[in-house]
Order: structure tokens, then sequence, then C-alpha cells
């Protein structure tokens, strides 16, 4: 559901867009910090933000950081 946003804000799309980790943190909702392949041996790591269900607001992206390995550690950010 991010994956459009993430495309506006890097000005490019993803033929390949597979999660392959995640950790979540607990705040007024959720942010979830999602280790993402995008083809080749390209990752991203992005940290999407899930409110409240009584909010009822979709998913939304609050981070990235680009040019990520497949071993780089996933971090909060």
């Amino acid at each position: 559901k991010v994956k459009p946003q993430l495309e506006e804000k890097e000005g490019r799309t993803f033929d390949v867009f597979t999660a392959v980790e995640f950790k979540t943190q607990v705040v007024a909702g959720t942010n979830y910090f999602i280790k993402v392949h995008v083809g080749n041996d390209e990752f991203m790591h992005i940290r999407v933000f899930r409110s409240l269900p009584h909010e009822n607001k979709p998913l939304s992206l609050h981070g990235y950081q680009i040019s990520k390995k497949k071993h780089d550690e996933l971090a909060y950010f």
C-alpha cells in the first residue's frame, strides 16, 4: 500500500518490491520498520505508520533509507 508513496518520493518505479524482514514499535499507533528488496542487490529500509483503528487513516510512509544491502541491520530510525 505504500509502494506508490515511495515511488513518488524517489521519482522512479520498482519492478520488485518484496518485504523480507520487519520490526514493530508501538506508539500512538504502530511504526513498522521494513526491509524491502527492490531489485538486484538493492534494498531499502522503510518506516510505515499505522494509526489507531478508530482514526480510520490509511497506512503512510513516514521515512526511508536507500542504498541498503541484504545483510544491513534493520534498525529503528
